[in-house]
């Protein structure tokens, strides 16, 4: 007789297993059911911000972007400008600095 009880009781907490499995897995479908059009907008929303994610660096500064980049003064950009430091073309009374050769001086002076 314990035998067969032993039986029915394990048929009984197979059977409640069971349940547990299938109310998990139940619980399961539905949360993937309500996160499934969060993760459609944040695809979406990725997509359309990836291409504005980029840093746009400018081709070339100016006097003001040196001053507020490297927080050079007016005398010192002078003083560079005329020793030969800073590399520069002059477009009316606007002087403009190429961000490339910025940036060369800046990796050649870093080593």
């Amino acid at each position: 007789m314990v035998k067969s009880a032993d039986k029915s009781l394990i048929r009984k907490l197979k059977s409640l297993l069971m349940t547990k499995k299938e109310r998990k897995l139940s619980f399961v479908m539905r949360v993937k059911q309500l996160i499934e059009p969060v993760i459609v907008r944040l695809e979406a929303i990725d997509s359309k911000i990836s291409g504005q994610g980029k840093v746009v660096r400018p081709v070339y500064y100016r006097n003001e972007d040196l001053k507020k980049i490297f927080g050079l003064s007016n005398n010192t950009i002078i003083k560079y400008r005329q020793t030969g430091v800073l590399p520069f073309t002059k477009l009316g009374d606007i002087f403009l600095y190429d961000a490339v050769k910025i940036e060369k001086i800046l990796h050649e002076n870093n080593s």
